[in-house]
């Protein structure tokens, strides 16, 4: 009976201690890592200043609004479904208010869309961002039919980057089975604290 109240004990302050770290962590991940990452994710594309760029599951428009600041000439496209379950306080009215608060509200167009039915005509969109969303689509087939409509909605020579912490082998093999030609992993890691929302 020691024994056992001695291992409560001992996990309980390893656990508490866990908690406490991770709690010292999630300010710097919600404030500096997403704004690392964000930078590094939009770098890699080389976004020209007079694209169109399409964010699917835009939330409260962290991808959107920094691709937005990178394209003066061009066009920021986000759809989202606009649900609290995933994300806290995910409504369609906090996104433009951001994207005012970051100076790009004109460049920045926001609807409401599933991803498996984008609101886009085909061949639309210079570049698709996705960060942290296709998963929490329930299904493989499902995840399939959004990463189809990316392609659908994506022009010719368009670039796609898809920034998630899972179902990484099934979006490479699915872009494949589609015909996508230079599909690349990044390796994982990441700057920021993922569960900041």
């Amino acid at each position: 009976m020691h024994w056992l109240a001695v291992v409560f004990l001992v996990w309980g302050s390893l656990a508490g201690l866990s908690m406490l770290l991770t709690s010292a962590l999630m300010p710097w991940g919600s404030k500096v890592g997403k704004m690392r990452e964000r930078g590094q994710l939009l770098d890699s594309l080389e976004l020209r200043d007079d694209e169109i760029m399409l964010d699917v599951g835009c939330g409260r428009g962290l991808l959107l609004n920094g691709a937005a600041r990178r394209l003066p000439r061009g066009k920021a496209i986000g759809v989202d479904l606009w649900g609290s379950k995933d994300e806290s306080d995910n409504r369609i009215g906090a996104t433009p208010l951001n994207a005012d608060a970051e100076g790009v509200k004109k460049r920045v167009d926001v609807r409401t869309g599933d991803t498996r039915g984008l609101p886009l005509p085909d061949s639309s969109v210079d570049i698709v961002v996705s960060s942290l969303s296709i998963h929490n689509i329930g299904d493989e087939s499902g995840r399939a039919q959004a990463l189809g409509e990316v392609a659908r909605v994506l022009k010719p020579g368009g670039r796609v980057a898809l920034l998630d912490f899972q179902c990484t082998d099934e979006y490479a093999r699915t872009l494949a089975d589609i015909g996508w030609r230079d599909v690349q992993r990044s390796p994982t890691g990441s700057g920021c604290f993922r569960p900041c929302g």
